[in-house]
This record gives C-alpha cells, sequence and structure tokens, in this order.
C-alpha cells in the first residue's frame, strides 16, 4: 500500500444490499461486479475497509429491533422503515467468520483476491473489547469474561446481566458512557482471553490485508484496570505486566509481514499505541479542530512530530460521525476534505460523504439508499482523482506559512497552506478556512523552468501565470472567497 494511502470505509450489508437491487441479482461476496471494485481503483482509493462483514449476533438483533431510542433514530431518516432492516450491530461480533447473508469463507477470500488483483487492499473489523452477548465462547469459558457476584451486580444492575448459568457478566462498556446491551465484555487480565483473541487475529488474518481495531484504548492495561480492575482483583485476576497488543501484532505479523493494524483512539492515547505497533491511529484532535475551530488551531496541529503525523488517519466522515455535509455545511465539508485529502496520513472516506449523503444512518440500519448532492458528488471526483497523484502519496510535505498581503489586513492567518515536492513536481494546496473572503502571499522555494512561474490550479482548471521577480520576493499573491481552495500544479 503506498504511503499516505487513501481508505474506503463501506458498511457492507446496505451496500450489498444496493447492488443486489442494482443489478437484480442474489450477489455475494464472490459475486459483486468488476465495475463495481474498479471504481474504487479508478477513484484513487488504496484500500476498502468493509465494515460489518461478520456474523451477527441473533439475540444482538432482537435487541435492536426493541431498542426505541434506535427505532426513533431511524424512523427520523425513513418514515416508512421496514422491522426487517433493522440488523444487529456490526460490533456485536458473533462469529468471525463472514455473514451467512453475504456468503461463505471461500467467498471473502474470493473478494479478497480480486481486490488484490487490481491493486487494492482489503481491511476487516477486530472488536477486542467484547463480544456479541450471546456469543459461544461466553458459556464454554465465562471466566474470561468480567464476572460478578450478586452483591456487585445489585450494585450495578445497568453493567451486568444473569447468565442462564444463574452468574453474571458485565455488558461491554465504554466507562465514559453507558455499557452496550448487545455485547459481552471481555477479560484482559486472563491469559485465556488474550491466547483466544490472539487466536482470532490470526483466522482474520487469513482473509484481509488489515484490520480496523474498534476501541483500541479500552483493552490496555490501565485503562481496563481502571474500568474493572477493582472486579477483577476480587476473582484472583492480577493486572498483568505486559500489554496486549504489541505482542499480538509481532505475532501476526510473523506470519503475516505487510498486515496492517489501523487503531480507533481516542484520549490522547494516540502516540503510545503507535509506539506499541499500530501502523495507524484516528486523529479526531483534526476533526474536532477542523469541525469547531479556526485555522490557527489546525495549523498548531500540524505542527505535530513527523512520525506521528504519517501514522495519523484523517477524516471527517466515518460511521461514527455526523456526516461531514451536515455538520460542517457543504462549502466547509469540501474545504475540510480538500486538507484531510491532501495531508500527511491516511485518508479515510466513508461511502455516503463521496454522494453527499447528509443524514446519519445507524449502523443497525440494513440500507443506505438516501438521496445525496450530485454537485458534491462531482467535487469529490475531481478531488479524489487529482489527489491520486503520486506526489501526494510519495513526495515530501512542508507546511508553508503565508505573509501579509496589505498592510493591515491579517486575512492570511486564515488560510491552510502546505506543500509537496516529488522529482521535479511541485504541489501547492491553499485553503481559506473560514467564512470570509481572505488575501494572503504564499512563499514558494521551488524555481520554476522558465522566467515566469506557471501553476495550474487542478481544481479550477486554469493556469495562473506570475512574474518570476513577484514571486521571488513577495510571495505568490492569492485570494479566496470563504472556504475557496488552490490546488496548484508546477513543473521545475
Amino acid at each position: 500500500m503506498r504511503a499516505n494511502p487513501h481508505v474506503l470505509e463501506i458498511s457492507v450489508r446496505p451496500w450489498l444490499r444496493q447492488l443486489r437491487e442494482k443489478y437484480g441479482a442474489q450477489l455475494t461476496l464472490a459475486t459483486i461486479p468488476d465495475e463495481e471494485l474498479q471504481e474504487f481503483k479508478h477513484l484513487g482509493f488504496d484500500a476498502v475497509w468493509l465494515m460489518g462483514v461478520w456474523t451477527a449476533s441473533p439475540r444482538a438483533r432482537e435487541t435492536a429491533r426493541k431498542f426505541e431510542p434506535l427505532l426513533k433514530s431511524i424512523s427520523e431518516i425513513r418514515k416508512d422503515y421496514k422491522l426487517e432492516d433493522v440488523e444487529a450491530s456490526p460490533f456485536a461480533v458473533y462469529d468471525y467468520s463472514p455473514d451467512p447473508e453475504f456468503g461463505t469463507e471461500t467467498d471473502l477470500r474470493v473478494l479478497h483476491a480480486r481486490f488484490n488483483a487490481i491493486g487494492l487492499n482489503l481491511l476487516l473489523d477486530f472488536v477486542p473489547n467484547h463480544l456479541a452477548i450471546d456469543h459461544p465462547f461466553a458459556a464454554s469459558c465465562p471466566e474470561c469474561f468480567v464476572q460478578a457476584g450478586a452483591e456487585e451486580a445489585a450494585l450495578h444492575p445497568d453493567w451486568f446481566f444473569k447468565t442462564e448459568g444463574g452468574g453474571f457478566l458485565a455488558y461491554g462498556r465504554d466507562p465514559n458512557f453507558p455499557p452496550w446491551r448487545d455485547t459481552v465484555q471481555l477479560n484482559y487480565f486472563n491469559p485465556k482471553t488474550r491466547r483466544y483473541m490472539l487466536e482470532t487475529l490470526g483466522k482474520i488474518a487469513a482473509f484481509c490485508d488489515g484490520v480496523r481495531c474498534d476501541m483500541v484504548m479500552l483493552s490496555l492495561n490501565d485503562v481496563h484496570d481502571g474500568t474493572w480492575g477493582w472486579l477483577l482483583r476480587k476473582k484472583g485476576f492480577a493486572r498483568p505486566e505486559r500489554e496486549f497488543w504489541p505482542d499480538a501484532i509481532a505475532a501476526v505479523q510473523a506470519e503475516h509481514p505487510h498486515f496492517m493494524f489501523l487503531a480507533e483512539v481516542y484520549w490522547g492515547l494516540e502516540w503510545r499505541l503507535q509506539e506499541m505497533g499500530f501502523d495507524y491511529t484516528y486523529d479526531k484532535v483534526l476533526y474536532d479542530r477542523l469541525r469547531y475551530l479556526g485555522p490557527g488551531d489546525v495549523k498548531g496541529h500540524l505542527r505535530a512530530e513527523k512520525l506521528y503525523q504519517k501514522r495519523s488517519v484523517r477524516f471527517i466522515e466515518n460511521h461514527d460521525e455526523v456526516p461531514a455535509v451536515a455538520a460542517f455545511g457543504k462549502l466547509k465539508s469540501f474545504a475540510a476534505a480538500i486538507a484531510v485529502s491532501t495531508l500527511r496520513g491516511m485518508r479515510l472516506f466513508n461511502y455516503g460523504q463521496l454522494q453527499g449523503i447528509g443524514v446519519k444512518i445507524p449502523v443497525q440500519y440494513g440500507r443506505c439508499d438516501f438521496p445525496g448532492d450530485a454537485m458534491l458528488e462531482k467535487m469529490y471526483d475531481k478531488l479524489l482523482k487529482i489527489a491520486d497523484h503520486p506526489a501526494f502519496h510519495g513526495g515530501e510535505w512542508a507546511l508553508v506559512e503565508p505573509r501579509s498581503a496589505a498592510q493591515g489586513n491579517e486575512t492570511h492567518r486564515n488560510l491552510l497552506c502546505w506543500s509537496w515536492t516529488q522529482r521535479r513536481t511541485f504541489k501547492l494546496v491553499i485553503v481559506n478556512y473560514v467564512d470570509a473572503r481572505s488575501i494572503g502571499r504564499v512563499p514558494i522555494t521551488a524555481a520554476p523552468k522558465g522566467d515566469s512561474y506557471a501553476f495550474y490550479d487542478e481544481l479550477a482548471e486554469i493556469f495562473l501565470v506570475r512574474p518570476l521577480n513577484e514571486v521571488q520576493t513577495e510571495g505568490l499573491f492569492v485570494e479566496l472567497p470563504p472556504f475557496g481552495a488552490h490546488m496548484l500544479d508546477m513543473e521545475f
């Protein structure tokens, strides 16, 4: 996979149902038409993350179809929804084999091979913190999960459920939120649990090129201890000396050297997980600054350590977030998309984002056929093809600081600006990240071939020609409308 790769997240259940309706055939993972896979390559993607490919939990499905807040959220985006389209959460995994609705293990292997044949990698889910509440492993090895006695269960009745054997197990939980009541919490202080989850990772690695690991920080020793240690020690489990992840990553990569680990992680623990061996970690800080703060805060984040930047996952939308067009607004969302698609690190896009779909689709809802924005879809098509250029992947990135273009005018501070240089190709990205006109002078270090600077603006599809002396002494003058941008190309 290229450096600074582009990855597309697709929720497999609604996508496959949509394809079945489009082609009028009962498609499986193995029989998805070639033109659908080729389109991902055509748009410049390096990998596709198929979210939710594993077997869904029957009990989690029942829970979802009775959970009123979920049904209300679905009814708000589709009043005439059908209950049979409400499914189990993809993160309540019943078995790490393909859901029978999508096909068999052979079908998944065929799809993997087809992806690889056209130069695409396949990423799948790994949910380390918990399993589906009805997962058979919970019955065969209850000590591999967080257990409680009647007294503890009575003290926190919303944290635990009673098993058929009369004991109590904990729901999967993030300590900052209510528990996920369709899941059961794994006990990472038990070596048996670690062995089982490592074996599971090994099984997954046979089907794909990497895993997106859900809520990774919950399985770290100190976080697990802070959430469940008080109870685990009562059951005779001590906090392990070693973390799960460095050993697990090393073991999988010993068998599959290029297998990629991507971590969903928050709470400032990104660098720590990178040091443990994760290839990429979520960059929620950049998302929050792009959405809620200004260009100065964004630039401040981009001055972070180089290796950290290269291993960060940049995004403005995924299945957890409000759709970008709704969260940011149309113009700002596209300005933010230009930014994340040209920064160092992994660039993650959501399937509905590329169509301009503005409603948040719950992961339990099995349909994705919502109206989008045709103009925004065309804009993304152009952006992705521009950002597919090798310079945006294998070049040298540099943050550029614009200067004032007129005495007393400080609007240059509104401009996000960086360059990519590869061999004789120079790319310059300038984004006006405010809702107002901004001007500035951008210093250019690359020298042109002739006696003037001739830039081609790949977004506007026009040439910008500027005198050599002016640019070298004062910088390139730019004037951009609210949330406007240049994506300039020059050979030198």
